[in-house]
């Protein structure tokens, strides 16, 4: 009696599941091809990405390429060129007479280029025997007379002095000559004035030399002083002059040099007469250094010395 109940329960079972089971079956089914269908595009979608890849690269390699037999088409013309001007014998290949230039071209080429080579030569050869060689002009300040005229002498103070780093016997100044900015003077006066003296101290200047270095240090100016063997002694303003004051020669009123050219030793050619006098007084020629206005300028001790 309970098997019947069992078997009869499990028959209405099977009835009653089996539409189910064939739809899971169905969806089953579909899936898989719904799966197998996606897996046939993305290995289409590979294959694609690896040719574009593969077409891009094979492009690169193929300009790269295309640069590369430029620059060596261009090599061996240079070098067919070198060889053929030192005199190698150019023996062009059959498969290669498209492509190689022939040994003619390059050696027109360099007969060409001598021809271009040589002409401005001869050009030049030509202008240089037609034109007569121009006299260079003389400076105007040649034909300037030599005399005190030509100094730019001026009055200055000297606002700071110390002593030159690398040279014992040299004075680095500061000196105040009415210009915008001050001017770098040496003088060798270590062994004569003491530096307290050098302080804050008026005196005379010629201002136009050409600056030169002094152990490192480049010197615009000379400060004029009164000289013998045994003595230095620096060459007194008068009384009330101010930096830029110029100082003047009676009889001498031309106008100074810019510059004076050391080649043309015009320094050298005032400087023997320039001395003071019996009285103390700095003169040219017997001239007084004067500086208009204020009165003229003197050695405090010094007579009938050389002015350096």
């Amino acid at each position: 009696m309970f098997y019947t109940r069992v078997s009869s329960s499990l028959k209405l079972l099977k009835m009653s599941s089996a539409p189910d089971l064939q739809r899971f079956q169905s969806r089953a089914d579909q899936a898989d091809q719904i799966i197998s269908s996606l897996k046939q595009q993305l290995a289409g979608l590979r294959s694609a990405a690896v040719v574009n890849a593969c077409e891009k690269e094979v492009s690169i390699l193929s300009e790269e390429n295309e640069k590369l037999r430029k620059e060596v088409e261009s090599l061996k013309r240079n070098l067919i060129r070198a060889e053929t001007r030192n005199g190698v014998t150019q023996v062009p290949l059959p498969s290669r007479a498209a492509s190689a230039p022939s040994a003619s071209e390059p050696a027109k080429e360099v007969e060409a280029e001598k021809k271009v080579e040589a002409k401005p030569d001869e050009k030049k050869n030509a202008k240089k025997d037609a034109k007569p060689k121009k006299e260079k002009k003389q400076p105007v300040e040649d034909s300037a007379p030599v005399d005190i005229s030509r100094l730019d002498i001026r009055i200055g103070r000297i606002v700071s002095a110390k002593n030159h780093p690398d040279a014992d016997t040299l004075f680095v100044e500061d000196v105040d000559v009415g210009e915008a900015t001050n001017r770098t003077i040496l003088s060798g006066l270590v062994k004569h004035v003491p530096l307290e003296q050098m302080q804050n101290r008026l005196g005379v200047f010629v201002c136009n030399l050409k600056p030169t270095k002094f152990r490192g240090i480049l010197s615009q100016g000379m400060i004029m002083c009164a000289e013998t063997k045994e003595q230095i002694e620096l060459i007194d303003p008068p009384p009330g002059c101010v930096p830029g004051d110029r100082v003047e020669f009676d009889g001498y009123p031309g106008t100074p040099d810019a510059q004076l050219n050391p080649k043309k030793k015009v320094w050298e050619q005032i400087q023997p007469d320039l001395r003071i006098d019996d009285n103390g007084v700095a003169t040219y020629k017997g001239v007084p250094f004067t500086v208009e206005g204020k009165g003229i300028c003197k050695s405090a001790t010094m007579r009938n010395s050389p002015i350096k």
